[in-house]
């Protein structure tokens, strides 16, 4: 099963967004590749400069008019944060430092006899805008790993939870509980310069993507019984221990569908719920750690995290009703039931896209790949290839095109992977890759306390009364 012509994302469209950055290069020694630290401390003082320059060049322009409904409407489309990660591009998607989804699956580096990206090069290019060599992300993924492990007294608050606790409100425990030993907040107590506050962030950054996967191993195991966690293994990649850590480390595919699951979904510009709060937060300051945990609240949302166990839920009452070789018949009915009882069709439309989201392209060829006669993805493909019609026939979207969420979780229960209430620190893993790069930059470059205005309904009443 094809996609149609036109919802095909091409990686050929002319770059939106041209880094300040030249490519990754040596240290000054030149006897070895530079750490990620050493590459950060030598373009920092140019990105302030950059920064410096466009300010005295633009800073008193507008981007436009603010209306009264964006004010009510969540503040869409309302341009209000710098997020130098990722750019967010309604006809083509995400684009990672000027790059998309196709063009980094080309360019980072693999694990050897993989395929997809290693997350260790994603993070990289999201913190110095460069694709690292194949030496400078094995050398990140064995600081990772001799960063992972995590205090004893965050193991007992993990072990102490109830099994019943959701695994988001453990996980968000479990990451407050590592300011304990922040580097950023120890510093800040002892005075250190504001110009040297991105050298604790970093290092709690580090420490805060190296820690997650036995976060996550941890509550994965304690809450659906999956026996002695073991051990990070530091010859091995941050995915590969991620999937030892949860029991699937034997199978190559899904560790390979964990490097591209993280990759894809970790960050998606900085104007969503985790990455906003996680921004918002360090804005005063506050450590990595206490950042990411009030971002991973934001993610435990039912509008913003949750989205792909609905679509599965979904998918599986439907197989129930009509079966799982069902017509395309029979599959139209149930999509239109669903609209005029109300609901929406889980996993169709998005804030900001305007075409099928790459991220979902990317899953539906590792589909095709590695599970091409699985029953669910057959039906998720079917379902591609009527739900936009019947969306726009109904008038009930103005992007009547597949995201992200519309394949994640299909692909997780291929593996075994089928406890849905797990797949959201799946998600909070992932995400932590973007926030913990914007606030390295955000300390780096001096950014202030997010201080946005608030208006009263009734002070706006009392505005325009006095404006014809």
């Amino acid at each position: 099963m094809s996609f149609p012509a036109r919802s095909v994302l091409k990686s050929t469209r002319p770059t939106l967004l041209r880094s300040a950055f030249p490519a990754a290069r040596l240290s000054s020694t030149a006897s070895k590749p530079a750490t990620l630290k050493e590459r950060l401390a030598e373009l920092i003082p140019k990105e302030i400069e950059n920064v410096k320059a466009t300010r005295a060049a633009h800073g008193k322009k507008s981007f436009g008019p603010v209306i009264v409904d964006q004010l009510y409407g969540g503040m869409r489309g309302l341009p209000a944060l710098i997020w130098d990660g990722s750019v967010l591009d309604a006809e083509e998607g995400i684009r990672f430092r000027g790059k998309t989804i196709p063009e980094i699956q080309d360019l980072l580096p693999k694990a050897p006899g993989g395929s997809e990206p290693l997350p260790e090069g994603l993070f990289w290019l999201l913190v110095t805008g460069e694709i690292p060599t194949q030496e400078q992300v094995v050398e990140l993924s064995r600081d990772w790993a001799a960063r992972s492990a995590i205090p004893e007294f965050v193991e007992e608050i993990l072990d102490r939870c109830p099994p019943t606790l959701h695994p988001m409100s453990q996980f968000s425990l479990a990451v407050t509980a590592l300011n304990h030993n922040s580097a950023f907040a120890k510093a800040y107590q002892d005075g250190v310069s504001k110009k040297e506050y991105w050298g604790p962030t970093f290092e709690d950054s580090m420490d805060l993507i190296a820690k997650l996967p036995n976060i996550a191993g941890r509550i994965y195991r304690n809450v659906f019984g999956q026996g002695k966690l073991p051990a990070i293994d530091a010859t091995k990649d941050y995915s590969y221990n991620l999937a030892t850590l949860l029991g699937f480390g034997s199978n190559d595919a899904f560790v390979e569908l964990l490097r591209l699951y993280i990759t894809i979904h970790s960050d998606h510009e900085g104007g969503n719920v985790s990455a906003h709060t996680g921004k918002l937060v360090g804005s005063a300051l506050s450590d990595p750690f206490l950042a990411y945990a009030a971002a991973l609240n934001g993610l435990a949302g039912p509008l913003h995290g949750l989205a792909n166990q609905e679509v599965l839920i979904w998918l599986r009452k439907m197989q129930t009703q009509i079966g799982e070789d069902a017509t395309d018949e029979a599959v139209k009915e149930y999509i239109w039931s669903t609209l005029k009882g109300g609901q929406v069709v889980p996993g169709y439309g998005h804030a900001v896209l305007r075409k099928t989201d790459p991220r979902y392209t990317a899953q539906r060829e590792f589909a095709l790949k590695h599970l091409p006669d699985d029953k669910m993805f057959k039906l998720v493909g079917q379902i591609y290839n009527l739900v936009p019609d019947i969306l726009l026939e109904a008038g009930k979207a103005k992007n009547p095109w597949p995201n992200v969420d519309a394949h994640s979780g299909v692909l997780l229960t291929h593996y075994g992977m089928d406890q849905m209430q797990f797949y959201t620190v799946l998600f909070g893993v992932s995400r932590a890759f973007g926030v913990a790069a914007q606030l390295i930059w955000d300390r780096a470059l001096g950014a202030p306390l997010e201080r946005p205005k608030s208006y009263s309904t009734a002070a706006i009443q009392k505005i325009f009364a006095e404006k014809p």
